[in-house]
């Protein structure tokens, strides 16, 4: 899931500053195919193994960025470098889609520097990390409402960045995620018989992810299951609101078909439309 923007532009800007000029004749000439021949031309001063880690990372050789920024946080603890390697060997584990060791580096970033002037991206980048393994809507969603929890964060602790207008189009990417989930097993019910369970999860949708795009559906699938339990009553009231709510949709149609005699359902099909033959009576008042 991830953007496909170019690689600097997830580095914050300020990092890119700290890199000194004179470091910059350091850089790997791209010549040397191994790691250890590749390090015995760094410059192993703070500033150049910075500035190699640099490069790599522009280069896109992550693995040895890493390696890089690791070597300076290890071998230069109390250098001014070695806090902005911790936060690019993160980002470095990140481009690799290695979320784990990534969020590891930065919670520690985090725990270690909370007044860093690049928490705010440290905060994003995490939540980045749990973003990326979001799951399909076939499968356990954890690592949804993880990444949800952490883009709220980004979101509520630094408002006015641009990270915190990204977080909060992640979120409603990954709400509309969860209502999919909750549409996925609230069909298995349905189609089961478990009407009781399949309603709980349709319910869940209308009330808790009204902004996402499942709401039209999860609205019919309530009125099939009231049906199918004799709650005709509640059926109408259901299939009221969603045709107030969404007038021009063909859930609407397929519900008003269920609810009137002569009307048809929405041409496209949709597997699992209630059979009109459970219903023997017209019940209007639409």
């Amino acid at each position: 899931m991830r953007l496909t923007v170019p690689l600097i532009r997830h580095v914050p800007l300020l990092l890119l500053l700290a890199l000194p000029l004179a470091a910059c004749g350091t850089a790997w000439d791209g010549r040397s195919t191994s790691l250890g021949a590749q390090r015995a031309q760094v410059d192993n001063s703070p500033e150049g193994l910075y500035a190699a880690g640099m490069e790599a990372l522009e280069r896109q050789q992550f693995a040895r960025a890493v390696e890089l920024f690791d070597t300076l946080e290890r071998e230069h603890p109390q250098s001014t470098f070695a806090t902005n390697a911790r936060l690019m060997s993160a980002y470095g584990e990140y481009m690799r889609n290695r979320y784990t060791e990534a969020i590891g580096a930065l919670d520690r970033f985090i725990q270690l520097n909370p007044s860093h002037r690049d928490i705010a991206y440290a905060h994003y980048l995490r939540a980045l990390s749990l973003y990326e393994q979001i799951n399909d809507s076939e499968r356990d969603q954890r690592a949804t409402e993880q990444a949800m929890a952490a883009l709220q964060e980004v979101a509520n602790r630094f408002p006015n960045t641009p990270y915190a207008r990204d977080a909060r189009l992640k979120m409603d990417l990954a709400r509309d995620h969860l209502a999919s989930r909750e549409m996925v097993v609230g069909r298995f019910y349905q189609n089961r018989r478990l009407y009781g369970a399949a309603i709980g999860r349709f319910r869940r949708v209308v009330e808790e992810y009204q902004t996402t795009n499942h709401v039209p559906e999860a609205l019919h699938r309530l009125t099939e299951a009231y049906l199918a339990l004799g709650l005709v009553d509640e059926a109408r009231r259901t299939a009221s609101v969603l045709g107030h709510n969404y007038p021009g949709s063909p859930w609407y149609q397929d519900s008003y078909a269920l609810l009137v005699d002569g009307a048809q359902p929405a041409e496209e099909h949709r597997p699992g439309f209630f059979s009109r033959s459970l219903s023997a009576v017209t019940f209007g008042l639409f």
